[in-house]
């Protein structure tokens, strides 16, 4: 029997820490994935982004569910709509994390709503990430997911393009397999759909490998931070559409200014994938 609302909302308040230390071997390893399209930062500050590979939820190979996802049931409730994916995310960014830095984060589950979409039910879970060092906090983030049935997964790639972005910087990503195996591995995002092609285009129905919305946003926010020649206080983004590799996804942003930084990936078929702003 599938979980009703007020059973749901009974995760509200639920909270789950985890530490991680920063140790050179991840630093080079974020380094080395994102090559030339990492920002230069002060010495010792790592380029922004890298917390999304810090304090990852492990859970054992047994444990697992069959898109690769940990079960539901220790922080996330038990949503019954089977496919889930990162919506969006609002990010403080307060202090550079460094080599060696202990870092501990807590995690808060605060809103469980539920909409009806063009495709179908969908429920949106909002945690909030509270990420500290010895010193204190280095990052806040509110961070939604969204559930969707089955046959919605991948139904948005219907919508038509938009216009794009009245942008005065462009940058041009090439995207394949060897990127997004590699990403997945940083972050220990176990999800068939990002590196298991046959998973991807069978059983969850994309055209192809999907490509991380969090990678892209990690692109953008490094694209942001070498136009402006210093990190974003906070980065905001949200998913528009999906997009699947290999392909080359172009970036575009604003000049900054008073209202800070508008930042879009757009795929080779036109379609807007990721929006963001940033702000100093």
């Amino acid at each position: 029997m599938s979980p009703d609302t007020s059973t749901l909302q009974g995760w509200v308040g639920r909270t789950h820490e985890v530490e991680d230390v920063v140790t050179p071997r991840l630093l080079a390893s974020f380094g080395a994935t994102l090559g030339d399209y990492a920002a230069q930062t002060a010495e010792g500050a790592a380029a922004p982004g890298l917390h999304w590979c810090l304090t990852p939820d492990i859970a054992d190979r047994r444990e697992l569910g069959p898109d690769g996802h940990p079960a539901k049931g220790s922080l996330l409730p038990p949503v019954p709509l089977p496919r889930r994916m990162w919506a969006a995310s609002d990010v403080r960014l307060m202090a550079p994390i460094r080599s060696s830095d202990r870092i501990r984060r807590r995690s808060t589950l605060t809103a469980i709503e539920e909409k009806q979409g063009r495709t179908g039910p969908l429920t949106f879970v909002t945690v909030r990430h509270d990420i500290a060092n010895d010193a204190g906090p280095v990052i806040e983030e509110d961070q939604t997911l969204v559930y969707r049935p089955t046959e919605a997964a991948a139904a948005t790639l219907a919508l038509r393009a938009s216009s794009p972005l009245a942008a005065s910087h462009e940058r041009r990503v090439d995207v394949d397999p060897v990127l997004l195996f590699r990403y997945s591995a940083l972050t220990f995002n176990g999800h068939r759909i990002h590196y298991d092609a046959p998973y991807a285009t069978t059983v969850e129905h994309y055209p192809g490998l999907v490509i991380h919305g969090p990678l892209q946003a990690t692109l953008l926010m490094n694209f942001a931070t070498a136009i402006a020649g210093t990190s974003p206080r906070r980065f905001s983004f949200r998913g528009v559409h999906p997009a699947s590799g290999p392909q080359r996804l172009l970036l575009s942003a604003t000049s900054p200014g008073q209202d800070g930084m508008a930042l879009e990936v757009r795929s080779a078929d036109g379609h807007v994938t990721v929006k963001a702003t940033a702000q100093w």
